[in-house]
Formats: structure tokens, C-alpha cells, sequence
């Protein structure tokens, strides 16, 4: 894809503004998708959660919380430079564009970076379900409910973390064209992978409190 095509509508439009209502309409559409595959895990752990209260409790002290605190701050961070990144490519600054969104890239990869030795000391705690969880240590009464929710724990991190590593794919992408100016006149595409990120990190801003507060 060259500069031209990026500055320009797509054949299918007749102008950017159109586009650009199209590429919103698309995106807004995307997120329902993804609120409600998110919702139905959100769902299904709430429940447990009501069904083996003490047993969500004990689990959540195995979390690491400083680590939950780390990422939410670097995350919401991060957001800021996502946002700080749109403004500027709107106002047509393709070198403050760029920089906002390396400075979101280094935001994201620390994030991932915490959260991967997050999981390493899991693994070491043996507390990975299936296959490498420890129930010597637990009361008798409540390790399989431990086990579940450490496994919701992990489903719903990894998927976080997976549409982390896609955003951070599409920023990088976003991050070469926006340095040769690809996106004057026409913001399109950051402002849509900036609704895509504050999207996973609002994500995230429910799994905080839902897994590591409930101490």
C-alpha cells in the first residue's frame, strides 16, 4: 500500500468523509462483536464468582497485585498517547503523530513485558491449570475452585493480551507511514486503530478490579 492510496479515499467512496463514517460505522460494529464475546466471559465468571465466593477470594491473594497495578497505570498511559496521536495526525503533525504512537508501541510492550513475567511466576507458583497447577497448598475444600478461577484468569489475560499484540502490529504499521506523512489530510486509519486500543484497554480496566481486587 503506497502513500498516495492512504491519502486518498478508496474507489467504493465518493469523498473522505464518507469513508470515514464507513470506517466508523465498521469499527463501532467490530467492538459490539467483541463487547459481547468479552461479556459472555465477564458472565460466566461473575456467576462463579456468586456460586464460590471465599474460593474467588483465596485465589485472587495468588495474583500478583503490584503486577495489576503496574500495567493498569502503563496502560492507561498509553491511552493518552493513542489519544495524543490522533489529535496530532488530525491537525496534519506527522512527526509528533509518529512519536505518540512509538510512545504508545514502548507503553504496550511493557505491558506484555510485565504481564509474560506475570505468567512466568505462575508458573513457578504452579498455578497454571491443567498443566502446572499445585493443589497441595490449598485447603481441600477449595482447590478445584481456585482452578477454576485461574483458569478464567488466564483465558480472559491471554485473550486481552492477544488483541494487545494486534494493536501493537497495527501501530507499528501506522508508525512507518505516519513518519513519511502518509496520513495528512487523511487520519482514517489512526483514528480507528485508536478506538480499537482504547477499546482493549477499557478491557482491562474491568479485569483489574474483577481478578486482583476482590481480596
Amino acid at each position: 500500500m503506497t502513500t498516495d492510496t492512504i491519502a486518498h479515499p478508496a474507489h467504493q467512496f465518493h469523498d473522505l468523509e464518507q469513508q470515514h463514517e464507513a470506517a466508523n460505522l465498521g469499527m463501532w460494529t467490530s467492538l459490539a462483536t467483541e463487547i459481547l464475546f468479552f461479556g459472555a466471559l465477564f458472565l460466566g465468571y461473575s456467576i462463579y464468582r456468586m456460586v464460590y465466593p471465599q474460593a474467588w477470594v483465596a485465589a485472587s491473594h495468588h495474583l500478583l497485585l503490584w503486577a495489576g497495578g503496574v500495567n493498569t497505570a502503563v496502560l492507561l498511559c498509553s491511552s493518552l498517547t493513542m489519544a495524543l496521536a490522533v489529535r496530532a495526525a488530525q491537525l496534519e503533525r506527522p512527526r509528533q503523530t509518529s512519536h505518540y504512537i512509538l510512545a504508545t508501541i514502548v507503553l504496550g510492550a511493557t505491558f506484555l513485558m510485565v504481564k509474560a513475567l506475570e505468567y512466568h511466576m505462575e508458573w513457578e507458583h504452579r498455578l497454571v491449570p491443567s498443566l502446572n497447577f499445585d493443589a497441595s497448598h490449598l485447603p481441600a475444600d477449595v482447590a478445584r475452585q481456585v482452578e477454576l478461577f485461574m483458569s478464567f484468569y488466564f483465558i480472559m489475560t491471554a485473550l486481552h493480551a492477544t488483541h494487545m499484540i494486534i494493536g501493537l502490529c497495527l501501530l507499528g504499521w501506522l508508525a512507518h507511514h505516519a513518519r513519511r506523512g502518509a496520513f495528512i489530510g487523511n487520519s482514517n486509519w489512526i483514528e480507528m486503530t485508536g478506538l480499537y486500543w482504547h477499546f482493549v484497554d477499557i478491557v482491562w480496566i474491568f479485569l483489574f478490579p474483577l481478578l486482583y481486587l476482590i481480596r
